[in-house]
């Protein structure tokens, strides 16, 4: 496996995926948030969200992570699986934190505690950001993955296939108020985006 690799396992498409996530990720970020600072949980291998973001302070948390990689004065990297505990940071620390394809891979009855935590170290006027894929393309996916466009590996630790409306009502459940979460379809509607912001407070 190549080390810059953002996700575990080959997959000719792989990269070009990861840009594409990054990319409407970074399109939600506004340069008042910029001077704080952001948690990529699920980074991957190789957390190319944070070298591809402008941040004064990037964490990431993966159990795969290369800790290696944390080399720029403005990087830290834990190589942790997100649900088992709690997020090792205090209250109102991050001024964002994204789940980039990582939904998707948390168990079903551990996905409140894992928004609980996320609500808890969020600042109150901060942002979520989570991609993940609809629930129609699982087919698809597991096909790409067999064939090597994809990471059969990532593809085949897939947990959850929740639609939209299904995401909605657990990020309510965890304390996400309705009127602050936007959401909508991206890549011809294989992936699903959803951003909470306190509309109040931003």
């Amino acid at each position: 496996m190549n080390k810059n690799n953002p996700t575990r396992g080959n997959g000719v498409l792989e990269g070009l995926l990861a840009n594409l996530r990054a990319g409407k990720a970074n399109s939600f970020i506004k340069e008042k948030y910029r001077n704080g600072r952001i948690l990529d949980i699920g980074c991957g291998t190789y957390p190319y969200f944070l070298t591809s973001t402008n941040f004064k302070q990037k964490y990431g948390i993966d159990p795969s992570v290369n800790l290696n990689l944390s080399k720029n004065k403005n990087t830290s990297l834990l190589k942790e699986k997100i649900g088992e505990k709690k997020i090792p940071f205090r209250d109102n620390f991050f001024d964002v934190v994204i789940m980039l394809a990582v939904f998707e891979h948390i168990d079903s009855g551990k996905i409140n505690f894992v928004l609980s935590e996320i609500k808890r170290v969020l600042k109150k006027e901060g942002m979520l950001i989570i991609t993940t894929p609809s629930p129609w393309s699982d087919k698809l996916l597991h096909l790409m993955g067999e064939v090597g466009l994809i990471s059969s590996e990532e593809i085949h630790e897939h947990k959850t296939h929740y639609s939209m409306g299904e995401i909605v009502d657990i990020l309510k459940e965890s304390g996400f108020r309705q009127s602050n979460i936007k959401n909508g379809y991206f890549e011809l509607g294989f992936n699903m985006w959803f951003k909470y912001v306190d509309e109040k407070t931003s």
